[in-house]
């Protein structure tokens, strides 16, 4: 587990634009399971997640069509709701960050890490902007 103060600036990158932080699984059952669509970042310390997959999720939620709900886990730190969450994007393997796009409870789009790394977070926002167009 990271420390609190450490996750905070990380954690606020996406809060302060409007994701919903989910701690808990009761509050990631919630928001999947909702009617519309929901998006969850799994967000992470890592390099990849600074460069690439934070600027990507703001980015993304600039588009004309977007979720209904934008939430974020954060993986090392909210275990229980990174859990649960990792449980709706069943087959895929752990993946931290990534992103999911759930419409009606069921998983419609997904980002995984090696899909992150290396790309510039134009493309990664570019890609979820096309499942938020078809999706939602």
């Amino acid at each position: 587990m990271y420390p609190p103060e450490l996750v905070a600036p990380m954690k606020e990158e996406l809060t302060s634009v409007g994701f919903e932080d989910l701690t808990t699984s009761d509050q990631v059952d919630e928001a999947i399971t909702s009617a519309g669509t929901t998006l969850v970042i799994v967000n992470s310390v890592c390099g990849c997640a600074a460069a690439n997959a934070r600027p990507a999720a703001k980015m993304a939620i600039g588009n004309d069509k977007k979720p209904n709900r934008i939430t974020t886990v954060f993986a090392g730190v909210d275990g229980d709701a990174v859990a649960q969450a990792r449980k709706y994007t069943l087959p895929y393997p752990p993946s931290s960050p990534s992103m999911a796009l759930f419409k009606d409870g069921k998983l419609v789009h997904f980002i995984e890490r090696h899909h992150i790394e290396g790309r510039p977070a134009e493309m990664i926002a570019e890609n979820l902007a096309e499942a938020f167009n078809e999706h939602c």
